[in-house]
């Protein structure tokens, strides 16, 4: 072939795949978590009984519910007296926007594609309902005659690769449930879904955080997420000068370190916490909310992590900036039995040594601090703080000398007898003169 027919040839197939770039970026909500989070852990973010959205159907170890999906929407259109085609012709003409919503392509046509969307939404709607509304279950319902499915179901619901576009949720929702006098369907939308998933959260969460406009959410993931904002006034802010803070080994001593150091953990549960993110320091004693470490939470905080790294606001990535301070702090065993003797952590997994390994695997493969790491005026303080030698002294001497009664006893004993000495040679050498 001759040069120019290539180079002719060429430019037909560029100028063919430029024209089928659409003029803007579609915005993706929903990826897959890239290779190098999942190597890490990938069972993490896959779900164990109950496939949602197009990325895990029709694994052969998800059928489990499937039959369940059709039976809640077959006692949904009987509870109702509808049929299907309201909600199907409803969705249907959603599908081409929630298509865009996946940043993979989806192999399904328009109709199959309709299909899971009102049969995974539905099946989510009225699993909430049912949840909040003991009224509505059957009386044979395994979800809830099981615990463990359930435990499961809240798990699989919140993963990151598990989701259908919210806005079809609130289509369904609106279709699905009667509006309730004097109280916005939006807000009571957001209330029951944060109740299904609340005793997923290892930390406080405020009520006051509950965002009630529901056409902001991206998907399940990201409203559990919107719900847990830390409060602005309740962190040591550093603002845009965070970009000092070293970028490579610790920021931070670790939890026994820090105690050589002289610096005291204190368990923070006040009135003026109001979410787990709230991490203070007043005098040298670090101030932190309770955490509770379940078989579940590595789980939720890697897809909160996974969903934060595909933010673009580099500013709310606050689930990532308390993993990372955490990892700092737990670096071994002893680490976790300081901070559980403090009541900061309550250990649901029993040994110290698993819950090391599961915090330092956290990080593995994340992004180091940014410029706004929330807890970079904290890092500076504490390590203002350790510097100084007259800290590292007296933790000497309390850990030295002072572990103990009987220590402290001979202590005290010693200090007065010199005191007793220096009295009698005082005493004798003013005789003398």
């Amino acid at each position: 072939m001759e040069p120019g027919n290539i180079t002719s040839r060429a430019c037909n197939v560029i100028t063919e795949k430029l024209d089928s770039i659409p003029s803007e970026q579609p915005k993706c909500m929903i990826y897959r978590v890239h290779s190098h989070l999942r190597k890490v852990n990938d069972d993490a973010y896959e779900p164990e009984i109950i496939a949602i959205g197009p990325y895990h159907r029709d694994k052969t170890n998800l059928k489990m519910l499937e039959e369940h999906k059709f039976s809640y929407l077959n006692l949904l259109l009987q509870r109702k007296n509808e049929n299907i085609e309201m909600y199907a012709s409803t969705i249907g003409r959603l599908q081409h926007e929630a298509r865009k919503c996946y940043a993979e392509p989806i192999e399904l046509g328009p109709s199959e594609f309709t299909e899971m969307l009102v049969i995974d939404g539905c099946f989510i709607i009225e699993l909430v309902l049912k949840y909040n509304m003991v009224h509505l279950r059957g009386t044979n319902d395994p979800i809830f005659q099981m615990e463990w499915i359930m435990n499961s179901l809240q798990r699989d619901l919140m993963l990151f690769e598990n989701q259908i576009p919210f806005f079809i949720l609130v289509r369904l929702f609106d279709l699905i449930h009667e509006p309730v006098p004097d109280q916005h369907n939006g807000q009571l939308m957001v209330n029951l879904f944060f109740s299904f998933f609340k005793n997923l959260y290892p930390g406080k969460v405020s009520s006051e955080n509950l965002n009630p406009n529901r056409d902001t959410i991206k998907h399940l993931l990201d409203l559990i997420h919107s719900h847990w904002f830390p409060t602005p006034s309740n962190l040591l802010r550093f603002g845009e000068e965070t970009s000092h803070i070293r970028k490579s080994g610790r920021l931070i001593k670790t939890a026994t370190g820090l105690r050589k150091a002289n610096v005291k953990f204190r368990r923070n549960e006040g009135s003026s916490v109001t979410t787990m993110f709230d991490v203070g320091y007043n005098n040298g004693t670090i101030l932190m909310a309770p955490m509770t470490i379940e078989y579940r939470t590595e789980c939720f905080l890697r897809n909160l992590i996974a969903f934060e790294q595909y933010l673009q606001d580099s500013q709310t990535t606050f689930v990532t900036d308390y993993v990372k301070l955490l990892d700092c702090l737990i670096d071994s065993s002893g680490d976790v039995e300081v901070l559980s003797r403090f009541g900061i952590i309550d250990n649901w997994l029993g040994d110290y040594e698993v819950v090391a390994n599961m915090v330092n695997k956290l990080t593995d493969s994340v992004a180091s601090p940014g410029k706004h790491f929330i807890y970079g005026k904290l890092v500076e303080i504490v390590n203002s703080h350790c510097k100084i030698l007259g800290n590292r002294w007296m933790e000497m001497l309390r850990r030295n000398y002072w572990n103990s009664p009987w220590a402290t006893i001979s202590i005290i004993a010693a200090a007065f007898l010199l005191l007793l000495s220096i009295a009698q040679t005082v005493s004798s050498t003013l005789q003398v003169v």
